[in-house]
Formats: C-alpha cells, structure tokens, sequence
C-alpha cells in the first residue's frame, strides 16, 4: 500500500513537470513567427533614421522656395518638383545620357590611369627607401599643387579636346593613390614581413601574400579620393571648355537662364559621386574580405 501511495505521488509530482513544455509550446511558436516581423520592423526604422536628414533635406528644398522665399528668390531657387520636371525632361530628349556618357568616359580613362600608376610606382617607392626619400619633397610639392591650377597648363599643352581633360583627370586622381599606397605599405607591420622571409617567402610573394593584403584598406582609402577629385575635376574642366558633358550641361543651362535643368544637372553629379563611392566601398569589402573572416 505504501508502495502505491509512493507510486502515485511521483505520478502526481512528475506530471506537470511533463505538461509544462506543451503548454508553452504555442506561445515560443507565436514569438518564432513573430521574429521575421521584428527583424522587419527594425530595418526599416533603421532605414528610416538614417535617411531622415536626406529627406528633412529634400522636404525643405520643395516646401523653403514655395513659402518663405520672395518672387525674385524662387526664380534661382527653384522647388524640387520643377528640377526634377526639368530632368525628366532631359532624359527625354536623351540630352542628360549624352552628357554622362561624355564625363563617364572622361573621368573613367583618367581615373583608371591614376589608379594604375598610383598603385605601381607606389609600392616600388614604398619598397625602395632610398627611392622614397629621394622623390618625396617632390611628391610633397605637387601633393600639395591644385590640379586646377594647372587647367591652362594642361589646355595650352594638349588643347581643349579630350587629352586635357583626361590628363587633368588623371594628375588630380593619382597623388591621392600614391600617396596613400605608399603610407599603406610603409605601415604593414614589420614583424609579418620577418615571419614571412623566415618562411622562405621572396619578394613576388611577399607582395602578393603579405604586403598587398594588408595594405588593401589604405590603398582604397586612396582610391576612394581620387574617385571624388577625379569628378569633381572633370566637372571643373568641363565648364571651362567643352562641348559634352555634366560640367557642359550646367554651365550651358546657366547662361540659357534654365536653372531648373542648372540644378538638375548639380543633382545629377550628387548621384553620380555618391554611386561611385558606394561602387568603391563594396570593392574594398570584396578585397578585405579575409580581414572579415579573420576578425570573426
């Protein structure tokens, strides 16, 4: 009898212990649902906090010209919805592509010289110290020489076709690659490269395997630069001398007196530039890659 009674009361005890985890199976199924929902919502709040200056922005540029600027403002500072009229209306006419096109072209060709020279002479005279102390007050010297500055230059030399321009492109987007290549490999830590030359690493490979990965962050940081020098240069040049491109369109819409297509062609350039840095930023992920999977 006892022995029952002992049976019992561990039935007894042991039963809710076992009923407890199905009656909360439904509210842990209720919560896994709700987990995409959440994660949903705070994407996009957090979409919606980092865009709110933008917007806050935009908002003001339509609403400030309408109501509280006079007359004789509006006329030069016209509302958003008449600027984007205005650009539609070029890529109607196919206007807005032809001038793109031209300043892609441009800035691509110098941009891709830079980046070339940039990165090649930057790791020899990186790597060559006597080289490095030799070229650097001239490096110094031009560094620090605007590359509008020498616009005439470039124009009485090469003309006011595309060479110029080009070129132009090129000098002002290639000191920022050199310079900061030659920080990035000055910079690499010393005690990689013994490791390595103790591994029987030579030169070819040491640069492939050790020096280049870790100097990629610096090097972008530098190409990143250029990529912003090398439009806004081009947009300068152009609006000095040319018959195609963004800089062209503004300064032609300027003294047409179409500032709608003036602003249009300004908000163009914004894009253009902010298009250009995010192309580059997912470059430098792509090549960091292995400084991602290691910190994790």
């Amino acid at each position: 009898m006892s022995a029952l009674l002992t049976q019992a009361k561990g039935t007894a005890t042991a039963s809710p212990r076992t009923e407890a985890p199905d009656s909360q199976l439904p509210e842990k199924t209720r919560t896994t649902a709700a987990l995409p929902w959440r994660r949903a919502v705070t994407t996009a709040g957090s979409w919606l906090w980092k865009s709110a200056a933008v917007l806050l922005f935009l908002a003001f540029w339509e609403l400030g010209p309408r109501y509280l600027a006079s007359d004789s403002t509006r006329v030069f500072l016209p509302p958003l919805h008449e600027v984007l009229i205005a650009g539609a209306d070029l890529i109607t006419t196919g206007a807005l592509q032809s001038h793109l096109a031209a300043s892609l072209t441009r800035s691509a060709a110098g941009f891709s010289i830079a980046v070339v020279l940039g990165i090649s002479l930057g790791l020899v005279i990186a790597w060559y110290r006597p080289l490095h102390s030799f070229l650097n007050p001239l490096l110094e010297l031009f560094r620090n020489t605007a590359a509008l500055a020498l616009l005439p230059v470039f124009t009485l030399l090469l003309g006011i076709g595309e060479e110029s321009k080009i070129t132009i492109v090129a000098f002002a987007a290639f000191f920022p690659v050199l310079l900061n290549t030659i920080a990035g490999v000055r910079t690499v830590d010393p005690l990689l490269v013994r490791a390595a030359r103790s591994l029987g690493l030579r030169s070819p490979a040491l640069f492939r395997k050790v020096i280049l990965p870790s100097a990629v962050p610096t090097i972008f940081t530098g190409i990143r630069m250029a990529g912003t020098s090398a439009i806004l240069v081009l947009i300068a040049a152009e609006m000095v001398g040319a018959k195609a491109g963004l800089g062209y369109l503004i300064t032609n819409a300027q003294n047409s007196f179409l500032i709608p297509q003036m602003y249009a062609g300004i908000l163009t350039v914004s894009l253009l530039g902010l298009l250009v840095n995010g192309l580059l930023v997912a470059a430098e992920r792509h090549f960091s890659r292995w400084r991602t999977n290691f910190n994790s």
